[in-house]
């Protein structure tokens, strides 16, 4: 169907027959099979005929200018803007979402905004964004969509960056990622337990992502662990998953702590106390982390980076707003030389803390997707 001169509906990339009849779409390692008509969990991708399909293609649930930092990213391009959109759905059923509305919607017409690949990469460049993030819902179910924007991003000189949970099958994965210049992997916890209670998901399929990620990209990615009292948050639990982090992906890995608070399915559990972020990232620290932060509460040392070597501080964070700056303009501490991991300019941006929502401008000939 199509909106605007917009073609919201296009053929899937990641599906085969069954012998029963049905069609397995292989984006994520759901695997939803599909007669005809139906719709996948994540309720973007779904059967018409013969085919699977994505039905939001070129709709947006809004833009946002943020801080890089919030997405977060603490080692690519410090103090920066970056355009941030999602669309609808989720292939994880996540009973703690923060971002439910979007991400729980089955009601496409909350997709008010109508953006083409190239409509993004303009405003992206007017705006002067390093940057555009898939964020708010998981870019994965919006695979063709998200990689054209990618492309067109690529072509006007403006990078992108996936926020996801890393829930992706093996060979949408390649492409995926292939266009991807960051990712934030949101690790829900480190244990089967959890994922299939609270996330109806398995960790192991995220852990190939993360290895993926690794060892066949040359994508930079930081990690994310929201810690909910009494579900995560062990020192257990720490320990296992940064020695695992450590020891697969090395220590250069930023991982972000962040607090809990109650919301959609998780009423009743209390908000995240302090002394378990920082909890976490000691025991981090500990196993060989060099650079672990806390989030979503108060806490300039915990949000801030220091050089592993001699300690001095490289970049001092106060909230979302940057204070000390102490990187050469090739990435490395001042004090002693030693490189600091990361993407960085040769000065930081100058953005800080604001949120600015945009709208696009109307859509242009070029609005269909390529054949």
């Amino acid at each position: 169907m199509q909106a605007n001169n917009v073609v919201d509906t296009v053929p899937g990339r990641y599906w085969h027959h069954l012998e029963d009849g049905r069609i397995q779409c292989d984006v994520c390692p759901r695997f939803c099979k599909l007669k005809d008509g139906q719709r996948g969990l994540c309720f973007v991708r779904a059967r018409e005929g013969d085919q699977v399909v994505l039905t939001t293609w070129g709709r947006s649930s809004g833009f946002c200018i943020d801080p890089i930092e919030k997405k977060p990213l603490n080692h690519f391009l410090p103090g920066t803007p970056i355009l941030s959109f999602g669309t609808a759905g989720c292939n994880l059923t996540c009973k703690f979402c923060q971002n439910y509305e979007i991400s729980k919607a089955r009601e496409m017409d909350r997709l008010g905004s109508l953006a083409t690949p190239e409509m993004i990469a303009r405003t992206a460049k007017e705006y002067g964004c390093s940057a555009v993030a898939f964020t708010y819902n998981d870019p994965v179910i919006f695979l063709e969509y998200a990689v054209d924007v990618a492309q067109a991003c690529r072509e006007a000189g403006i990078r992108t960056v996936a926020v996801t949970a890393g829930y992706i099958g093996d060979k949408a994965r390649e492409e995926f990622f292939r266009h991807m210049d960051a990712a934030n992997v949101d690790i829900k916890g480190f244990t089967e337990d959890f994922y299939h209670k609270l996330c109806s998901a398995h960790l192991a399929d995220v852990l190939e992502t993360l290895k993926y990620l690794k060892h066949e990209t040359g994508v930079w990615f930081e990690l994310t662990n929201l810690l909910i009292p009494g579900e995560n948050d062990s020192d257990a639990e720490f320990d296992e998953m940064t020695s695992w982090v450590a020891g697969e992906l090395g220590p250069d890995v930023p991982m972000h702590f962040t607090a809990f608070h109650p919301d959609w399915k998780m009423m009743d559990h209390p908000r995240t106390p302090p002394a378990t972020l920082i909890r976490a990232r000691e025991i981090a620290m500990k196993n060989g982390i060099r650079y672990a932060y806390v989030g979503n509460v108060h806490d300039k040392a915990g949000s801030s980076t220091f050089c592993h070597h001699c300690g001095h501080i490289l970049i001092g964070r106060d909230w979302y707003q940057l204070s000390d700056w102490n990187l050469d303009a090739h990435g490395a501490c001042t004090q002693c030389g030693t490189h600091c991991a990361g993407v960085f300019q040769p000065r930081p941006g100058t953005w800080g803390p604001k949120r600015q929502p945009v709208r696009l401008a109307g859509p242009t000939a070029a609005s269909a997707p390529p054949s």
